[in-house]
């Protein structure tokens, strides 16, 4: 399993239009993400309610983790998203 944590960029955290962007990501990837804030249980990241219910906004730390080919990678690629500010774009 990869491990990694970063930190949202949006102004307006994972809610709306960077929320739907994350997930639309996530579910390029085919394989199963997870995403958690500090403390918190892990999610379903391709799952636009569970990033909603997640309540992360700018600044903070969440955890993604994610099993089988590719995690690795896909992983780095989700962090670089998070760590951008999608409300700009």
């Amino acid at each position: 399993m990869a491990e990694r944590q970063a930190t949202i960029a949006s102004a307006s955290g994972l809610h709306a239009r960077p929320a739907k962007l994350f997930v639309q990501a996530v579910q390029e990837k085919k394989i199963p993400v997870t995403i958690a804030a500090e403390g918190g249980a892990d999610l379903n990241a391709g799952s636009i309610l569970s990033l909603m219910g997640l309540g992360a906004g700018h600044g903070t730390v969440v955890t993604l983790k994610a099993e089988g080919d590719g995690a690795e990678q896909a992983l780095d690629e989700l962090v670089a998203l998070l760590e951008t500010d999608l409300d700009a774009q």
